[in-house]
């Protein structure tokens, strides 16, 4: 099983002065300890439950290509962008040069979008459900013509309308980046999953209850995998999940032990997950992530 890590958080100590060099060791921790991927939030505002708005923040491409430059393995991508923050046409030209730039190591990460307050705050349209997920299909419709076809014609879509898809460079990434769909919603969004993508996030809790909605999800996928005419074995199950880890059992609270943590991951594992990609406090400090490379993704990587 693989192992990523998202970095949701930049307000560290040395503030915007020591961001970058903060943020590229992460980057090259995260490599040099073996984790399979690198995840930013496609956000632009800081977000409820993780700070207040006011936090720092990254614009998420600018980010994963300054970790390009720092990194040489590592894969990378967005967790996940929203649909309405660009002009498909424009982000497939964006995850096209992050995957061109790195030597093939993108995720094309993309969803329905949710955050009302920075789109209201930036000015950015925020139509309603109904049309975010029409228009969150177009986009991949959008992105399939621009890397799977040799038409460079015209699209014709309800809410997008391209005289081109031109797409020069192609990328490296064969037969494309892997498209990855975010989100838990069973009549759409696992339809779009089952229809398009590569791989698939859900966030959920290490615990009983975030285990039974995995599941409960996969069997819905894999619904919508048989009417689609698609193994769900093609599809990479991925899980977003918040880890706090800590050297001693904890009475109470979220802190779990490695060993706790290997245990629950393999409960995820024997459940379909193949990648577990992890967010963790105190991740800017060396001995958050070295400690995880002693004491869990060996263990894991053997699953």
């Amino acid at each position: 099983m693989r192992i990523g890590l998202q970095v949701p958080y930049f307000t560290w100590p040395g503030g915007p002065d020591a961001l970058g060099e903060t943020f590229a060791g992460v980057a090259r921790r995260a490599e040099d300890a073996g984790f399979y991927s690198l995840w930013v939030m496609d956000h632009f505002f800081q977000i409820p439950g993780v700070g207040p708005a006011e936090h720092d923040m990254l614009e998420a491409y600018t980010a994963l290509g300054f970790a390009a430059a720092r990194t040489s393995r590592i894969k990378l991508g967005t967790m996940v962008t929203g649909v309405t923050y660009r002009h498909p046409g424009i982000l497939v030209k964006s995850a096209t040069t992050l995957d061109v730039l790195s030597g093939g190591r993108a995720y094309f990460g993309i969803g329905a979008a949710w955050f009302d307050r920075e789109h209201h705050g930036l000015g950015v349209p925020f139509p309603a459900l109904k049309e975010r997920f029409e228009r969150l299909e177009e986009a991949l419709r959008i992105a399939r013509q621009m890397w799977d076809t040799d038409d460079n014609g015209p699209f014709e879509g309800r809410h997008y309308r391209l005289a081109e898809t031109l797409c020069v460079p192609q990328p490296l990434s064969r037969p494309h980046p892997p498209i990855l769909i975010g989100g838990r919603g069973e009549k759409k969004t696992l339809r779009l999953v089952a229809k398009y993508a590569d791989a698939w996030n859900m966030g959920a809790g290490l615990n009983d209850d975030g285990l039974a909605e995995f599941r409960h999800k996969v069997d819905v996928l894999r619904g919508h995998c048989e009417r689609a005419g698609r193994s769900i074995d093609s599809i990479e199950k991925t899980v977003l999940l918040t880890l706090f880890l800590s050297r001693a059992p904890q009475s109470r609270g979220a802190w779990i032990t490695p060993e706790e943590a290997v245990e629950r991951l393999g409960r995820y594992r024997e459940a379909g997950m193949d990648q577990a990609i992890v967010n963790m406090p105190h991740v800017d400090q060396p001995e958050t992530l070295e400690r995880l490379a002693e004491s869990v993704l060996p263990a894991v990587a053997k699953m």
